[in-house]
C-alpha cells in the first residue's frame, strides 16, 4: 500500500535510510512470505461475479489465521484489509460489496502484512476472464518495468534514481506512461520509511543503495496520460483521463551480490 504520495511526496528528502540487520531482514522475509501466499490465494478468487469485498474479507481472515495483521486496516483511517484497484483505479481502491468483477476486468491486489512487528508489502495484477490483447500488454509491461527496476537496483554502484531511469524507457517504448504521484518506499518496522523510490526518469541526486537497505519497487503504468486524481473518499486514485492502469510490487533488500526479493512464498 502507498501512503498519501507514499513517503510524503515524490520530492521527499533521503533523510535517514536504515540499514537492516540480518535478523530484521529475516523477519521482513517472514512477513513478506505470508503476504505473498495471501496474494496468490486472493488472486485465485478473481473471477466474474466475485465482489472485491469477498476478496478483501478472505485476505483479512487468512492473514489473521496465520498470525499476521493486515497493515492497511486503520492506517490513517483506511477502512479495509487490502487495496483492490480495478481498471482505471491506479491505487488505494477500497473493496466493497457493490464492485463485482466482470469479464475483461484487470485488477491490482495490494497486500501489506505485519508479522512479529515487521512489514511485508507486495502487489500483483490479475486478469478476469477474457482480457483484450492491448490490455494484457499493459499488464505485462508493468511487470517488466518492475523487474527491470529490480535489476537496476542490484547493479554495482546503483543509486535509487537508477530505478526510475530503468523503468521509464520501457513504458515509453510501449506507448504507456509512468505515474509520478506515487512511489516506492523503505519498509521495516515502519510501513513507510525512507527512502522515497521514484519510478520515473529523474535527475535527483539520490544516495547509493547500500547493503541492508530494504525497500519496495512498485511502478504504476497507465495506458494513457500519467496524471492522477483522488475520488471523494479521500483514497481511491484514478487516472485523470480514465485510461487503464497496472502495477506490480515487491519488497526487497540490497545484498553484497545484488537484490534479494523478500515477498516470495515459502
Amino acid at each position: 500500500m502507498h501512503g498519501k504520495k507514499k513517503s510524503g511526496n515524490t520530492k521527499a528528502t533521503m533523510a535517514h535510510i536504515k540499514v537492516k540487520t540480518q535478523k530484521e531482514i529475516e523477519l521482513i522475509r517472514s512477513a513478506g512470505a505470508l503476504a505473498a501466499e495471501t496474494l496468490i490465494r486472493a488472486g485465485e478468487m478473481c473471477k466474474p461475479g466475485v465482489s472485491t469485498l469477498e476478496i478483501d474479507e478472505f485476505i483479512g481472515n487468512f492473514t489473521k489465521k496465520n498470525g499476521g495483521i493486515s497493515a492497511c486496516m486503520g492506517y490513517h483511517g483506511y477502512p479495509r484489509y487490502a487495496c483492490i484497484s480495478l481498471n482505471e483505479v491506479i491505487c488505494h481502491g477500497i473493496p466493497d460489496a457493490q464492485t463485482i468483477l466482470k469479464d475483461g476486468d484487470i485488477l491490482n491486489i495490494d497486500i501489506t502484512t505485519i508479522l512479529s512487528g515487521y512489514h511485508g508489502d507486495t502487489s500483483a495484477m490479475f486478469l478476469v476472464g477474457n482480457v483484450k490483447p492491448e490490455v494484457k500488454e499493459l499488464v505485462a509491461t508493468a511487470k517488466l518495468c518492475m523487474e527491470e527496476g529490480i535489476k537496476a537496483a542490484g547493479l554495482p554502484g546503483a543509486r535509487f534514481s537508477d530505478i526510475g531511469n530503468a523503468i521509464q524507457p520501457i513504458a515509453d517504448e510501449h506507448g504507456f506512461s509512468v505515474v509520478e504521484d506515487y512511489c516506492g518506499h523503505g519498509i521495516g518496522r515502519g510501513f513507510h520509511e525512507e527512502p522515497t523510490v521514484l519510478h520515473f526518469a529523474n535527475n535527483e541526486h539520490t544516495p547509493l543503495i547500500e547493503v541492508g537497505n530494504v525497500f519496495t519497487i512498485e511502478p504504476m503504468i497507465n495506458m494513457g496520460k500519467p496524471g492522477t486524481r483522488t475520488l471523494k473518499d479521500g483514497w481511491t486514485a484514478v487516472s485523470c483521463d480514465g485510461s487503464l492502469s497496472a502495477q506490480w510490487e515487491h519488497t526487497m533488500v540490497r545484498t553484497k551480490s545484488g537484490i534479494d526479493i523478500l515477498t516470495l512464498p515459502r
